[in-house]
């Protein structure tokens, strides 16, 4: 017996539906309780299946852990890229920040799924090659900008060259994400980052010293 296409389409469909459900399902209850602390059956509840959905997508636990990391960082990868594809040598640092900023800060609940993923990596050499890649990808989306925009916008001196000041963007990323887990105010965190990332990038005259709860 052979499935026609339009079964095969409707099977494939439902099947793509399921696994995204479960994703976010899994994105709200490890969110809310932590990776670890988690069972298959809550997130089944949470998404309104049975194990056997979970089964038929996710062997483990782990796997749709990793699926759900793996999905939203590639998102924000990709994100960063696109706020800082503009077109031509000249790079507006301060509007390239502000736009780079509204998708580095997606909100609490992703970082605190980052932070277990953080956890995890660091005790596991495997799990730790994921999250490695994320972060390379993030540096060369801002280094591939930095880099065209080379000689037409200075780098300051003491971030060397357009990998330092990659490292430096992601470093300052961190920094500010870990006192936002603490007390949970995005508007003051993205405006924090976009002066910190400003001064960096720049002498930061505009925009350093500013109450960041004033800025932007």
């Amino acid at each position: 017996m052979t499935v026609d296409g339009g079964t095969h389409r409707r099977v494939t469909r439902r099947r793509v539906q399921t696994r995204a459900r479960l994703l976010d399902a899994a994105f709200t209850v490890f969110a809310a309780k932590g990776f670890g602390r988690v069972s298959i059956e809550e997130v089944c509840e949470a998404a309104g299946f049975s194990r056997g959905a979970f089964y038929s997508n996710f062997a483990t636990l782990d796997e749709l852990f990793f699926a759900l990391y793996r999905e939203r960082a590639d998102l924000i990868a990709q994100q960063v890229a696109d706020a800082l594809a503009g077109d031509g040598p000249d790079l507006d640092v301060p509007a390239s920040v502000d736009r780079v900023t509204d998708v580095l800060l997606l909100d609490v609940d992703w970082l605190l799924v980052k932070t277990d993923f953080l956890v995890h990596a660091a005790r596991d050499p495997a799990v730790a090659g994921l999250l490695l890649d994320h972060r390379a990808r993030l540096r060369e989306a801002v280094a591939d900008r930095l880099l065209r925009a080379r000689g037409h916008t200075p780098i300051p001196a003491v971030l060397g060259d357009v990998e330092g000041a990659a490292q430096a963007v992601v470093a300052a990323y961190d920094g500010v994400t870990v006192q936002l887990l603490l007390d949970k105010d995005v508007d003051r965190a993205r405006a924090w980052l976009g002066q910190l990332l400003t001064a960096l990038l720049t002498d930061g005259s505009a925009r350093l010293g500013q109450d960041p709860g004033q800025v932007g």
